[in-house]
């Protein structure tokens, strides 16, 4: 059933007062408008189980961890290293991801304010010249100005027109402004996801940048290794030839070199493939990017705060993007409700139309109309009805899916304390044996010096002592990886003000605090 009235009134003559009943109707139904109801349920945050501390954060516990201790947002800075801090700013200004992730939320915005214009009057204008003709038969049946001016012959006139016009739907029942409310919800969680997307770019390529690192260490050890290794197998040789070690010596000996060969070979591989990961991180042809090795590099795992869990779902931009999305989806429900309500549209026009340029703006030549509309959808099927199962659906499947984010980044955030933890004891026991095997090659090393040890017994423990040091430098490696993946987990530098739907200002973050520290 639709309902639906258009009125169209001829100008008044010169002098005669103009109605003023319709004005004050339509100032009525504006005022009506305006103070429409919203329909639909209104969002409520959906509550989640959050644990009263983290399992494996026992030594953090011990640093009393503040809850309102912030990560800083170039948490890199706390390595020390200009390098790695010189990548990341370029990473986070050329990365492509980046760049991508920007224009969604610039799209995700302009989605707002389109559906917000939606609140307002349409104002349109237009002027237009017709020109009408035909022959005689044609405009003696149509009558009118044109038959007048033909004279019984064929003939042509101009119709000029002006006019101006205003439409108009009231957002009666809130669907527009649901809209809008989905719309804003949608943009928040893409403000998350680019806030994760600058996250997850910064923290790959330092890992990238220290595993790098970790096999320049490894090269330089590999190779001082096969220099060792390679003089052990002359030496064999020798030996060999004089009777006084089997051809077997031989081999092994010649296996060892080759295994430490190819190890050498497989991290070069992996050193030229992490140059070329960071490469593309900052933007940058891989061709055109290099990176001096440094055989000598120190790995900083700084002390990280570590917060409640509760603080958590306000520092994981992933968190935040799944809660924003269900909220957006709520809002939809509120869409979908308002189908089944009628539709009011206001029109109104106004303007000009003369056969004469010169009349066209005068008093005879004015018409107006005003043309409110009320329709609603009687059957459709049960479309209406399926667009709110959708819509309910689509709400629950987002709670579902918001709840499940919150326990993995407990997960991962679990995994992380706990790889930190066992690395930091690994490193402890490494560095440990390393300083032994010290002692040992330096007792070694003087007994070769005085004749009481042979060069190989020297040579074989100096290849100990390298690989402890190997051993040592790769835990550590592996260790300030960990750390960066913690500060990953735990949002990095991020923050969402749940109070005011909108990420924490910089201004108002509390300062970066270095609290947590592991104790060896």
């Amino acid at each position: 059933m639709a309902l639906a009235e258009s009125i169209t009134i001829e100008a008044p003559p010169s002098g005669a007062r103009r109605p003023s009943r319709k004005r004050a109707l339509a100032a009525a139904l504006s005022a009506l408008c305006v103070a429409g109801c919203l329909v639909g349920p209104n969002y409520q945050k959906p509550p989640v189980e959050v644990p009263s501390g983290f399992k494996e954060a026992v030594d953090w516990g011990r640093a009393r961890p503040d809850p309102q201790a912030a990560l800083s947002s170039t948490w890199w800075l706390a390595y020390n290293d200009d390098t790695l801090s010189g990548l990341e700013d370029k990473a986070l200004k050329a990365n492509q991801s980046i760049v991508a992730a920007e224009a969604a939320y610039r799209l995700a915005k302009a989605t707002v304010a389109a559906n917000t214009a939606q609140l307002y009057p349409t104002v349109t204008a237009g002027l237009s010249l017709t020109r009408e003709g035909g022959g005689s038969n044609a405009l003696a049946v149509s009558g009118g100005a044109a038959a007048s001016a033909a004279g019984g012959g064929a003939h042509s006139i101009d119709i000029y027109n002006a006019n101006a016009g205003v439409s108009w739907e009231p957002d009666l029942w809130g669907q527009i402004r649901r809209q809008i409310e989905s719309a804003k919800e949608s943009a928040q969680a893409t403000d998350a996801q680019l806030a994760g997307e600058r996250l997850s770019i910064a923290a790959t390529l330092a890992i990238d940048y220290f595993a790098l690192r970790q096999a320049d260490i490894d090269i330089d050890l590999f190779k001082q290794q096969q220099r060792i290794d390679a003089r052990l197998l002359d030496m064999t040789r020798a030996a060999y030839r004089q009777g006084s070690a089997s051809n077997d010596a031989v081999l092994t000996a010649q296996d060892t070199l080759e295994v430490v060969v190819a190890d050498l070979q497989t991290t070069e591989t992996s050193r030229e493939q992490d140059e070329h990961a960071i490469a593309v991180l900052i933007g940058v042809p891989p061709a055109d990017f290099t990176l001096a090795p440094s055989a000598d590099y120190a790995f900083v795992a700084p002390p990280t705060p570590v917060e409640l869990p509760s603080q958590l779902l306000e520092r994981r931009p992933d968190v935040v993007t799944a809660e924003r999305t269900a909220a957006a989806a709520n809002a939809k429900i509120g869409v979908a409700v308002a189908a089944f309500y009628p539709v009011l549209n206001l029109s109104v026009e106004e303007g000009f139309e003369s056969t004469a340029i010169n009349k066209l703006f005068s008093l005879p030549s004015r018409f107006w109309t005003l043309g409110p509309s009320l329709s609603e959808t009687v059957f459709d099927g049960g479309a209406r009805t399926a667009a709110v199962r959708e819509a309910r659906a689509t709400y629950d499947e987002n709670v579902a899916n918001y709840r499940q984010t919150v326990l993995t980044a407990f997960q991962d955030v679990e995994n992380s304390l706990s790889s930190y933890n066992h690395l930091q004891q690994q490193t402890q026991a490494f560095a440990n044996i390393y300083g032994r095997n010290q002692q040992l090659f330096s007792t070694q090393h003087q007994a070769f010096l005085v004749g009481s040890a042979s060069e190989a017994n020297e040579l074989i423990q100096q290849l100990t002592l390298l690989q402890a040091e190997q051993s040592l430098k790769d835990t550590q490696s592996l260790l300030t990886q960990s750390s960066v993946t913690l500060i990953e987990n735990l949002g990095g530098g991020w923050q969402w003000d749940d109070v005011k739907n909108a990420p924490l200002s910089p201004a108002a973050a509390p300062a970066p605090a270095q609290v947590g520290t592991v104790s060896p």
